[in-house]
């Protein structure tokens, strides 16, 4: 089994908070993350995908292929956005980081599966201190 990746990287912006919640009980609990005025990102994305080498090609999945994937479904979808109010696979969530890869695997299982490859793991880095993986 090979496994082979692909880092992207985007902008956006967002807001941790409960509509359900008062400022007060969503800033206890998210701290600055939950400014009403939002606050962005310089996100990193790595794209993880693993499969057998092709005998004919020597790829697990054509690289130009998986970029295209990444970026007509995810990257152009969230780059310089704002991730509660505009990206439409994070309706009705929390636009937590763990949702984020969720939502972004959720974006990319199918497409890369048509190629012939497995997604193993969407890691999503929000800051150089705090990042989540995702294995679906």
């Amino acid at each position: 089994m090979m496994y082979i990746t692909r880092r992207e990287t985007f902008n956006a912006a967002h807001r941790l908070f409960r509509p359900e919640w008062d400022d007060e009980k969503n800033s206890e609990v998210f701290g600055k993350c939950s400014n009403p005025q939002w606050h962005g990102h310089n996100y990193v994305l790595y794209v993880t995908v693993k499969g057998e080498v092709d005998d004919h090609t020597g790829f697990v999945i054509n690289l130009k292929d998986l970029s295209r994937i990444i970026q007509s479904r995810v990257i152009e979808r969230l780059d310089h956005k704002n991730i509660n109010l505009e990206v439409d696979f994070m309706q009705g969530r929390l636009a937590s980081t763990e949702n984020l890869a969720i939502g972004i695997w959720e974006q990319l299982e199918k497409p890369i599966q048509d190629k012939g490859a497995q997604l193993h793991c969407i890691r999503v880095e929000e800051t150089e201190k705090n990042y989540v993986s995702y294995y679906g």
